[in-house]
C-alpha cells in the first residue's frame, strides 16, 4: 500500500489500514459483529513474533484474542494492554472516503476505527513486533487482549472474558486501554495531554408509556405516544446539577493555570467553552447526562397503541449513581416506567504512582511541551470489566494531534481518520512507556 504521494508507510500505518479494511461493524442485538477475521489477522502478526495467542468465542464469530508476553522479572505484577476490535457501523455514502478503505490520504489514515480504536491496536502491534526484531523482553509480564463487543457494552467481550476466563488475567494489577494521551494545543510550545483515570457509569434504559388502544381517526386523550413524547422531552431537556470529582477538579486546576482561565467559579461551563473543540469532551464530565436515542410505538398509522417505548443513554459520574437514578424517576413522573437495558459501573483512580509517572515521562520525552493531566471520560470502555478484577485502569492511546483537528467529533462520526504523524508519535511513546513501566 502507498499513500497519495506514493510514499511507503511504516508498519504501524500499514497495520492500521489493514485492520480498518476488515469490517467489524457492531450492529448490536442478534446481528452483532464478526470480529473473528480481525482476531485471526492480529494473531498472525503476533505469531510471527513467537507470541502464542488464543482465540475465545463468546458466540460464533464474536472472537476475543488473548496472550501473554513473559517478562524477565517474575516478582513484578503484570500489565494488561487491551484493545477492542469492533467498530460502530458506517454508511459509505456519508463519507468523503470509503469508511472501510483504510486509505492514506493527505497524511491521514481514513476509515471506521481510525481513532476508535484500531489506531491503538496498530500501535501496540507495531511496538511488540519491533521488540521481536531486537530480542527485547519487558521486565514485567504483559497480557495482550484484543476484544469483541465493546461498542455495545462489552457483554460478549471484556465482561465475558472476566466472567469465564479470569485466570488469563492472573497477576494483572493495572490496565491500559483507549481514549487518553491525546494532545490539545494551547500554544505552539504547550500541549495538554489528558490521561483517562476515570469513567462515567452507564445506565441504558427503556421507558414505557401506557394508554388505551383506539382508532387513529377518533379524539383520544389517553394516548401512550403523547405521554411518551412528553417524557422524552423532559428527560432530554433536563439539566442535572454540577458534580465535581477529584479527577475533574485536578484537570481544571492544572488546565486553568496553563491556559490562563479561572475554572473555580459558577461559570465553569462558560469558561470551558473558551478551550474550543476539547470542551465537548469535558462538559459532560461535570454532570450526569441522559439522552433519548431511540423510539418505538405502534404498528399502523390508524391505530393508537397501548404501549410506546423510548431508549435513553444515561451516564452517571463516579459516586452519583443513586442520585442519578432517583432524579430520572422524578423527572419521568409516576406514569412512565423505566427498566435497565444495560448497567455498568463508574470508575476512578488516582493520578499517581509509577505507572502514571512512566506515562507522563514518555509523553514529555517525545514532546517537550507536553503537560499530562487526568480526566474523566464521559463515555465508557472495556476498563469497566477489568476494574472488577481490582485493576487500576487508565486510558492511554497517545496521539500528538494537529491544533485544528476536532478529535472528539471523530468518535462515531463521519470521516473518521488519524494523522500518520500522530500514529508514529504514539508508537514511540508507547514503546518508551512499556519499556519503563
Amino acid at each position: 500500500m502507498t499513500d497519495t504521494e506514493g510514499n511507503s508507510p511504516s508498519e504501524v500505518v500499514q497495520i492500521c489500514s489493514d485492520l480498518i479494511r476488515i469490517d467489524t461493524s457492531n450492529y448490536g442485538g442478534s446481528g452483532g459483529a464478526n470480529e473473528r477475521p480481525a482476531a485471526e489477522f492480529v494473531a498472525g502478526l503476533l505469531a510471527e513474533c513467537g507470541i502464542e495467542m488464543t482465540i475465545l468465542e463468546s458466540e460464533p464469530g464474536r472472537a476475543n484474542l488473548i496472550g501473554r508476553i513473559i517478562g524477565t522479572d517474575p516478582s513484578r505484577p503484570a500489565l494488561l494492554l487491551h484493545c477492542h476490535l469492533d467498530v460502530v457501523p458506517a454508511v459509505a455514502m456519508d463519507w468523503q472516503i470509503h469508511p472501510f478503505s483504510g486509505e492514506v490520504h493527505d497524511g491521514e489514515v481514513w476509515g471506521r476505527g481510525a481513532v476508535d480504536m484500531k489506531d491503538m491496536c496498530a500501535m501496540v502491534l507495531a511496538v511488540i513486533r519491533s521488540w521481536s526484531k531486537t530480542g527485547y523482553r519487558p521486565s514485567r509480564d504483559i497480557v495482550l487482549a484484543f476484544l469483541a463487543d465493546e461498542e455495545t457494552g462489552s457483554k460478549l467481550g471484556a465482561h465475558w472474558m472476566v466472567k469465564h476466563h479470569p485466570e488469563l488475567f492472573e497477576g494483572c494489577t493495572e490496565a491500559i486501554g483507549e481514549v487518553g494521551g491525546f494532545s490539545y494545543t494551547v500554544s505552539e510550545d504547550v500541549r495538554l495531554y489528558p490521561i483517562m483515570t476515570a469513567e462515567k457509569g452507564k445506565t441504558w434504559m427503556r421507558l414505557t408509556a401506557r394508554g388505551t388502544a383506539g382508532h387513529g381517526s377518533m379524539i383520544h386523550k389517553d394516548n401512550a405516544v403523547i405521554a411518551l413524547s412528553s417524557a422524552v422531552s423532559r428527560i432530554g431537556l433536563h439539566e442535572f446539577p454540577l458534580r465535581m470529582t477529584a479527577t475533574v477538579q485536578s484537570f481544571l486546576d492544572t488546565a486553568g493555570k496553563v491556559v490562563g482561565l479561572d475554572f473555580s467559579g459558577a461559570d465553569v461551563e462558560e469558561q470551558l467553552e473558551k478551550l474550543g473543540p476539547i470542551s465537548s469532551l469535558l462538559r459532560a464530565s461535570l454532570r450526569n447526562t441522559a439522552n433519548p436515542t431511540m423510539l418505538e410505538a405502534g404498528w399502523n398509522v390508524n391505530v393508537i397503541p397501548t404501549h410506546a417505548h423510548a431508549y435513553v443513554d444515561g451516564r452517571f459520574i463516579p459516586g452519583f449513581e443513586e442520585e442519578f437514578h432517583q432524579q430520572i424517576t422524578e423527572v419521568l413522573g409516576p406514569d412512565i416506567d423505566w427498566e435497565l437495558v444495560l448497567q455498568d459501573i463508574a470508575l476512578e483512580t488516582e493520578f499517581e504512582g509509577p505507572l502514571v509517572d512512566a506515562m507522563c515521562a514518555a509523553l514529555i520525552a517525545e514532546d517537550s511541551g507536553a503537560i499530562p493531566l487526568p480526566y474523566l471520560l464521559s463515555a465508557g470502555t472495556d476498563a469497566k470489566a477489568f476494574a472488577l478484577l481490582n485493576m487500576r485502569c487508565f486510558g492511554f492511546s497517545p496521539l500528538k494531534l494537529p491544533p485544528d483537528l476536532d478529535f472528539g467529533g471523530l468518535f462515531h462520526g463521519v470521516n473518521e481518520r488519524v494523522p500518520v504523524d500522530a500514529l508514529l508519535f504514539g508508537e514511540r511513546v508507547l514503546d518508551r512507556f512499556l519499556r519503563d513501566s
